[in-house]
C-alpha cells in the first residue's frame, strides 16, 4: 500500500511547487472516511484510493487530482459529505470529487439503467473538466486489475464489456495507450478467457525462446545506431495478447502465420535524427511492403507522433521498429496529461488534441436519443483515420472509409448540410466516393441546398449522420403532422363534428403530450389514433362506424403489380409443364444466372436469382431449385437486366448513354433518376438483353466511356 512520504515524494519529483500539507490532509482525511471497510479482494478499501493516486502519479497529474483520486470515494462510500469537502479541500477540489461521485453513481445503477445514457452524462462530465475522466479512467484501470474478485460472471462480463466499449476506446482519443492497452487487455481477459489464456500461454514460451534473439536484435540495432553515429535508446517487447487476437481476426490468419508480434523502439533527441534513423533501418533491412506510417508530419487527432515501419530483422524474423522522441514519446505514454492545458483556466475543450470532444458534444447536440449518441460515438471513436487536408493546406483526420460529406461536416455543420459538389485531388467527384490519406478535398456548396436522406447511407462520421438524421427526422415530422391532420378531418367528418384547433387541444393534455403539433405528428406516425382523439376532443358528439375493414389511420395497402409479365414456354428445367412463370422485378435474373423459384398459389412460379434477398424470408418448401437449359435457349425471347449508372452531368451525356446501349443491340424499357447533383446523376436503366453475357457486355461497354463515372449491375 503507497505510504504518504512514499506519495508525497512521488509528487515532489515532477511538481516542487505542490501543496504538501492539502495533499496529506487528504491522504488522512480519506484513511479516516473508510476507516475498516473491506473490499471483495479482503483488501482495506483505502488501497484503493490509493492505487487510484498511484496511477495518476505515473502519469504525473497536478495536486488536485491526486488530492481527487484520494477523496473519490468519500462522498459515496463513507459518511462524509460533499459540502464537507469543499471547506476543507476548496471549491475546485470539490467540483472534481462531485463530478467523479456523479459518474460512479452512474456505475452504480447501470444494471437497470441504460449505458447509453451514462456515457452520455460521462462526455458532458468530462467536457466541464478532463481531469474527472483522468480520474474516472485511473479508477476504471484499478477496478479491472481486481476484477477477478467480483463472483458474479455476469457482473465481471458487463463491467468489462463496458471497459472495452467505451473507456479503452477513451483513453486511446486521450492519447494515453498505456492505459488503453492495459484496459483492452484485463477485459479480453474476461470476456474471451480461454483465446486469452491460449495466446498468453504461447507468448510466455515464445518470451523464454524468443529471449536470447530479442537481445540480439537490440544488440543489431544498435550497431546499425552507432555506425551511423546515431545517439538513441532503444527498447523492445512482445505485443499483448489481445493485440494479437485483434490482429488474427482482422487478417483472418492463426496465430503461426504471425510473423511481427515482436515491436522495437528507438528514442533520439530530434524530429530530423528520426527520419535519419528510419532511412539507416530501410537501408539495412528488407522493408515491409505497407508497414510504413508517418505520424510525425501527420499526427493522430490524440497527439501521438511516430514513424512505424516494419522490416525483416535479424535472424530473418519480421519486427515492426517505432522511431519517435523523448517529447513524442511522453505524450504517446501521458497522452492529455502531458499538456497541462486544464491549469491554464481556459475550457478544457479548447485546442487541437481536444478536437474529438468538441465533435462528440455536437453529436450530443444532434442526436435524438442516448442510445443513438452512443451509436454515432461508437463510429467516431472505434474506425482507423485517414487524414486529408483543405485547400489552403489544413489537416481533416476522419475515420477510414469516409466521404466528401464527412470531410464537409468535419469542417462546419453549415457546409455538410450545404454540400452539392466535391473535388478530389482537383478532379470532381461524387459525394460518395471514398476518402484516402493525403487527399486534398474542395467542397461546393449552394445556399439553398439541404441533406439529402440517401447521405446517411454512405457517411460514416456520427457527426455526419446525426445531423443527417436530425433533418430527416424534422422533415418526417412535418409530413407525419400533415399526415395526422388529414386523418382527424376525415374523422371529424365522419363524426359529423367541424374539425377545430382549439377543441383538438383539449386532446393534448390527455394523451400527455406537450404541443398540439406533436399530437398530430404522432397520429400522423400511427402511434395515437385519430378516433381516441376525436373522441376526447369532442364527447358529445354522434359515433359512427367506420365503414371500411382498414385499420384508423392505416393508407390501404396495394398489391403490386408482377413485373415481367408470364412466360409459360421458357427453356428452364425443373419447371412443371405447363406452369406460369414470371420475372422477379428486385433482382431482374437473366439467362446465365443461377436460379431459384417461388410458388406462388394462384399465380406460378415467380423467378429470383439465386442470391436474392427476398427469398431469405420465404418458407423453404415453396422454393424450387431451376436452371436455365443451357442447349435450347431461346435467343429471341428478350429479358430485362438492371443497372445503376452514375454519369457526369454535362450536355450529351444521356444521349450518348443511350446511343452506347442501343448500337449493343440493347433497348432501354425504363430510366429513373435516383440522385441529381451539379456534376453527377445516378440512373436506374432498365434494359432488354438477350443473356447475362449480353448484360456484362453493355456494362463493360458503358464503365469505357468518358462520359460514365461507374456503372453496375443490381
Amino acid at each position: 500500500m503507497l505510504q504518504e512520504s512514499e506519495l508525497l515524494h512521488r509528487l515532489k519529483s515532477y511538481d516542487p511547487t505542490f501543496d504538501g500539507a492539502l495533499v496529506s490532509r487528504a491522504y488522512h482525511f480519506s484513511q479516516n472516511a473508510h476507516g475498516d471497510q473491506i473490499r471483495a479482494s479482503g483488501e482495506s478499501y483505502f488501497s484503493h484510493p490509493l492505487e487510484v493516486a498511484s496511477i495518476l502519479l505515473d502519469l504525473k497529474l497536478d495536486c488536485f487530482s491526486i488530492i481527487t483520486a484520494l477523496l473519490h470515494d468519500t462522498v459515496e462510500d463513507t459518511l462524509a459529505t460533499l459540502e464537507e469537502i469543499k471547506q476543507q479541500f476548496g471549491a475546485e477540489i470539490g467540483r472534481l470529487v462531485d463530478g467523479v461521485t456523479k459518474l460512479s453513481r452512474l456505475e452504480l445503477q447501470s444494471e437497470e439503467t441504460k449505458q447509453a445514457e451514462n456515457f452520455q452524462k460521462l462526455v458532458l462530465a468530462m467536457s466541464s473538466d478532463i481531469r474527472v475522466l483522468l480520474v474516472k479512467l485511473a479508477d476504471r484501470v484499478h477496478n479491472m486489475r481486481t476484477l477477478n474478485h467480483i463472483i458474479d460472471d455476469s457482473k465481471r462480463r458487463r463491467i468489462a464489456r463496458e471497459t472495452m466499449e467505451i473507456y479503452a476506446p477513451l483513453a486511446e482519443r486521450m492519447g494515453m495507450h498505456s492505459l488503453k492497452d492495459e484496459l483492452e487487455d484485463l477485459s479480453f481477459a474476461t470476456l474471451n478467457a480461454e483465446m486469452h489464456q491460449s495466446i498468453k500461454t504461447r507468448l510466455d514460451f515464445l518470451r523464454e525462446a524468443s529471449e536470447n534473439a530479442i537481445g540480439f536484435i537490440l544488440e543489431d540495432l544498435k550497431r546499425v545506431l552507432d555506425e551511423a553515429s546515431i545517439k538513441g535508446t532503444i527498447n523492445g517487447r512482445l505485443k499483448t495478447p489481445y493485440s494479437i487476437w485483434r490482429k488474427i481476426q482482422r487478417k483472418s490468419i492463426t496465430f503461426e502465420q504471425l510473423s511481427d508480434i515482436m515491436a522495437f523502439r528507438i528514442i533520439v533527441e530530434t524530429n530530423p535524427e528520426c527520419y535519419q534513423v528510419l532511412g539507416t533501418i530501410h537501408s539495412q533491412y528488407l522493408v515491409v511492403p505497407g508497414r510504413f506510417k508517418d505520424y510525425i508530419s501527420t499526427s493522430k487527432p490524440n497527439g501521438y507522433q511516430s514513424l512505424h515501419t516494419g522490416v525483416i530483422g535479424p535472424l530473418n524474423q519480421r519486427i515492426e521498429v517505432q522511431i519517435r522522441t523523448k517529447d513524442m514519446n511522453r505524450i504517446s505514454e501521458l497522452g492529455v496529461a502531458a499538456h497541462w492545458q486544464y491549469k491554464k483556466g481556459g475550457p478544457v475543450h479548447d485546442g487541437k488534441q481536444y478536437a474529438w470532444l468538441r465533435s462528440l458534444l455536437e453529436i450530443l447536440e444532434q442526436a435524438s436519443s442516448p442510445e443513438e449518441f452512443l451509436e454515432h460515438t461508437k463510429l467516431e471513436m472505434f474506425q482507423d483515420q485517414v487524414f486529408c487536408f483543405t485547400p489552403q493546406g489544413e489537416l481533416i483526420s476522419l475515420p477510414k472509409g469516409a466521404t466528401p460529406i464527412d470531410f464537409a461536416y468535419a469542417i462546419h455543420s453549415e457546409v455538410g448540410d450545404r454540400a452539392v459538389g466535391a473535388k478530389i485531388n482537383g478532379r470532381q467527384m461524387p459525394l460518395r466516393s471514398v476518402l484516402n490519406n493525403g487527399d486534398q478535398v474542395e467542397i461546393t456548396t449552394y445556399q439553398n441546398q439541404c441533406p439529402s436522406p440517401t447521405w446517411e447511407r454512405f457517411v460514416v462520421t456520427g457527426k455526419a449522420r446525426a445531423r443527417i438524421r436530425r433533418f430527416i427526422r424534422s422533415q418526417q415530422r412535418d409530413q407525419f403532422k400533415e399526415l395526422g391532420k388529414s386523418l382527424l378531418q376525415k374523422v371529424c367528418m365522419k363524426e359529423g363534428v367541424t374539425y377545430s384547433e382549439k377543441a383538438i387541444g383539449l386532446a393534448v393534455k390527455h394523451f400527455q403530450f406537450d404541443m398540439i403539433d406533436d399530437l398530430l405528428a404522432a397520429i400522423g406516425e400511427g402511434i395515437q389514433s385519430a378516433r381516441e382523439v376525436v373522441t376526447i376532443a369532442y364527447p358529445n358528439s354522434q359515433k359512427k362506424e367506420l365503414k371500411t375493414d382498414q385499420p384508423e389511420g392505416e393508407i390501404p395497402k396495394i398489391a403490386p403489380k408482377a413485373e415481367g409479365g408470364k412466360h409459360p414456354s421458357l427453356s428452364i428445367e425443373g419447371l412443371i409443364p405447363g406452369m406460369a412463370v414470371h420475372f422477379a422485378g428486385c433482382c431482374h435474373p437473366l439467362p446465365g444466372d443461377t436460379i431459384r423459384g417461388i410458388v406462388v398459389t394462384g399465380s406460378g412460379v415467380t423467378i429470383h436469382t439465386f442470391d436474392c434477398e427476398s427469398l431469405h424470408t420465404i418458407d423453404p418448401d415453396r422454393l424450387l431449385d431451376l436452371s436455365w437449359h443451357t442447349t435450347n435457349r431461346n435467343q429471341n425471347m428478350r429479358h430485362v437486366g438492371r443497372l445503376k449508372v452514375t454519369f457526369i452531368n454535362k450536355a450529351g451525356s444521356l444521349a450518348g448513354m443511350s446511343t452506347a446501349i442501343t448500337k449493343h443491340q440493347g433497348n432501354i424499357v425504363n430510366l429513373k433518376i435516383i440522385n441529381r447533383t451539379v456534376d453527377f446523376w445516378d440512373l436506374i436503366v432498365d434494359i432488354e438483353v438477350k443473356d447475362v453475357e449480353h448484360l456484362i457486355h453493355i456494362k463493360t461497354v458503358l464503365r469505357s466511356l468518358a462520359i460514365i463515372h461507374n456503372a453496375d449491375r443490381i
